[in-house]
């Protein structure tokens, strides 16, 4: 055990996580030069194209340093994105160190912040390492006082490296073997194995990611799921090499992987723990908690036969991102579907584009939301994240929404329109501090609400791209929340209906109107598309009606017969409005609800 080494690799978006973790994999020769590809521990195709690591993914590299001895080093690469700090969480769990990149041009951006306090939090030893050196803005001493006065971690230890050109990677090996510790554990104990992530294989059923923390799994143990209680014999057991590589056994400290013909996904829990059926475990390994999710939206197929493969295909994805919640939902203009809970709007984005992509699925997104929290009149709470569900306003006592702290890292000279942003958007103790020369950190309160939408590109184009922002949540504060209805002829429009802020009800309802005005075909009637509170309408758009032209026929004679044959049409299209039923489109349902998303994008 004194010679495995189990590290991830934790930054801020951007600053060389991939790129460092290519550099490691293919100076310890884990992988031959032919198959080697720049991302390589990036395997969607997602994940390529956004240029961004969405999973955690882990890979087991041979190392000889410089005294002669091998050492088994177990890299986990984590994403950089705040919307994924579940699955940050997670690979921390398995480690024992862990290497912080910072960018020498950029420096020390939110997320670097945060993801230090959770290795700290985690207890992990943490070794700095400012990445593009090469880069002609870099400048290493600035960054090197930023990481004495932000982070608190000594300066003097960070080892400077181009994960691009593959300077100093050398040296970061022996800082991993030096300076990082081994794993603790016992290998005569009964078994103890985190199962940290899982793919699902439709040949060989659900492959199982653990850390073995005490004792041995080799094929044919029988284990059992100490959550789910569900036993399964092994049939493999073997190291993550990007392909899987069999072994005869992973001992305590070793991470690798479990195939143990697991066909049902339903007992499966990331964060579970591992044990021999003969020889159980008194307790879990401890730590693991549940994703909160913050955002939410309800999924339709496009196509209500898909129904039963989007079932599927949610089971599936679940297994993979422990962080995604769903139930059942129905809704009378798109039929059955799922309300989905997401950790942000990236993540609900992912989620789309990998069901779209991975289960060939069309589907249909509602606006997204928050939950509230609902006080009735006997005081009883009620918490709704979906419109459909909003009690009748007369019942309610007071309505509470979600508050986050967004802590925002900028250039000093950004501060007014940063400031003015978080005025805009509804924040509250607003406060700033200095971190280095010409930086700043603002502090601001901020209705969760307000940031789903289109905050952080705001904040990135008002900063020109200098801006960075973390956030967690605070409490729940009294708020003027209403229930904004879609009419179109009267009649409500369930799937559109939102919860939003009083003071921003109409534009947004004037919005939804106009959006829908330019998606419904005309009809042989005048439609009416209305936002409304209640029985209050606050906004209005009008579809006229297609009109024959009665009065071709008449030429010359007196006006009054063409007046008798305009009042005949209006009395008709009076009554074909009384009795006509207006058919909203699937598209229309489309356009609206994603136009909203690009607009926020």
């Amino acid at each position: 055990m004194d010679h495995i080494r189990n590290f991830c690799i934790i930054a801020h978006i951007d600053h060389g996580k991939s790129t460092l973790a290519d550099r490691l994999i293919q100076r310890c020769g884990a992988v031959e030069t032919r198959e080697f590809r720049d991302q390589i521990l990036d395997s969607m195709d997602l994940e390529r194209e956004r240029g961004i690591t969405i999973k955690a993914n882990t890979v087991s590299m041979p190392y000889t340093a410089k005294d002669g001895r091998t050492y088994e080093l177990n890299l986990i690469d984590t994403p950089g994105h705040v919307d994924f700090s579940h699955e940050v969480r997670r690979s921390l769990m398995s480690c024992e160190g862990a290497l912080l990149v910072v960018d020498a041009s950029q420096g020390v951006e939110a997320q670097t912040v945060a993801n230090l306090y959770l290795a700290m939090e985690f207890d992990l030893e943490v070794v700095p390492v400012i990445n593009k050196i090469d880069l002609p803005s870099a400048d290493v001493d600035r960054v090197m006082e930023e990481i004495d006065r932000d982070l608190g971690l000594d300066p003097f230890a960070s080892i400077q490296v181009s994960a691009k050109l593959g300077t100093g990677i050398d040296d970061v090996l022996e800082a991993i073997v030096q300076q990082l510790p081994p794993p603790p554990g016992d290998p005569a104990a009964p078994l103890r194995a985190l199962l940290f992530d899982a793919q699902y294989d439709a040949y060989r059923g659900a492959v199982l990611q653990v850390r073995v923390f005490d004792g041995v799994v080799r094929a044919g143990t029988r284990i059992r799921l100490m959550h789910s209680g569900q036993e399964h014999k092994v049939e493999e057991v073997g190291y993550q090499r990007l392909k899987h590589l069999p072994a005869p056994e992973l001992s305590a400290g070793e991470v690798g992987y479990v195939l143990a013909g697991v066909k049902s996904l339903s007992g499966l829990a990331i964060g579970d723990t591992l044990t021999e059926v003969e020889r159980p475990a008194s307790e879990p390994v401890p730590g693991y908690r549940e994703a909160k999710p913050v955002v939410f939206s309800s999924i339709y197929p496009m196509a209500t036969d898909d129904y039963e493969d989007l079932t599927r295909a949610l089971e599936k994805l679940k297994l993979n991102d422990a962080s995604l919640t769903y139930e059942k939902d129905s809704s009378a203009a798109l039929g059955f579907g799922f309300r989905c809970g997401f950790l942000g709007l990236l993540h609900l984005d992912v989620v789309q584009e990998r069901l779209e992509r991975e289960h060939a699925l069309s589907l249909i997104l509602s606006a997204p939301s928050v939950r509230y929290r609902i006080v009735m009149n006997d005081d009883s709470d009620v918490w709704v994240d979906n419109p459909t569900f909003y009690p009748d306003p007369a019942s309610i006592k007071e309505a509470h929404e979600p508050y986050i702290k967004a802590a925002i890292m900028t250039p000093e000279r950004y501060l007014g329109v940063v400031m003015e942003l978080c005025r805009e958007r509804r924040g509250v103790d607003t406060t700033f501090n200095y971190l280095a020369a010409g930086r700043m950190e603002v502090v601001s309160q901020l209705p969760l609400a307000e940031v789903l939408f289109d905050f952080y590109d705001r904040l990135k184009s008002i900063t020109q791209g200098y801006g960075s922002f973390d956030y967690e949540l605070l409490d729940y504060r009294l708020g003027d929340m209403v229930k904004v209805d879609i009419l179109v002829n009267g009649e409500k429009v369930d799937a559109l209906s939102q919860l939003v802020h009083r003071e921003f009800s109409r534009p947004r309802a004037l919005r939804y109107c106009e959006r829908l005005a330019k998606t419904i075909p005309r009809q042989q009637f005048k439609i009416a598309i209305q936002g409304a509170i209640g029985g209050k309408v606050i906004a209005r758009t009008t579809i006229n009606a297609y009109r024959k032209d009665v009065t071709a026929k008449c030429y010359g004679g007196d006006i009054s017969r063409k007046r008798k044959l305009l009042e005949k049409q209006k009395e008709g299209k009076k009554k074909m409005k009384m009795v006509g039923a207006v058919e909203i489109p699937q598209e229309a349902f489309v356009s609206v609800l994603r136009t909203e998303e690009e607009n926020g994008r």
